[in-house]
């Protein structure tokens, strides 16, 4: 099975195949298999941001009620989840301390 390595950019929701591409936060190594999941998870979390900026011109629709933001949460816990699973043991430690890990 052939492993790939990828640099995961939470900020920008990007998944880069070169170092040099542009900033990132964290180096994974996946199986062919998990390469597309990274870009799934990224596409559904930015169509979700998409819906809550329509969203944000309804005055009548307050923002903790949105249940687009518990899913774009879910995906959120999902790539740290993916991340965690693959990379090295530093970002393993950092990835354990965060919110979203727990």
């Amino acid at each position: 099975m052939e492993k790939y390595h990828m640099y995961v950019s939470i900020a920008n929701q990007r998944v880069h195949h070169h170092p040099d591409d542009s900033i990132w936060d964290y180096k994974v190594t996946v199986p062919e298999q998990y390469v597309p999941i990274f870009h799934a998870l990224f596409k559904q979390t930015s169509e979700l941001e998409f819906r809550n900026f329509l969203r944000a011109h309804l005055p009548y629709v307050p923002y903790h009620y949105d249940k687009d933001n518990d899913e774009i949460d879910v995906r959120t816990k999902k790539v740290y989840a993916l991340i965690h699973e693959f990379t090295d043991n530093e970002s393993k430690r950092f990835i354990e301390q965060l919110p979203y890990f727990r």
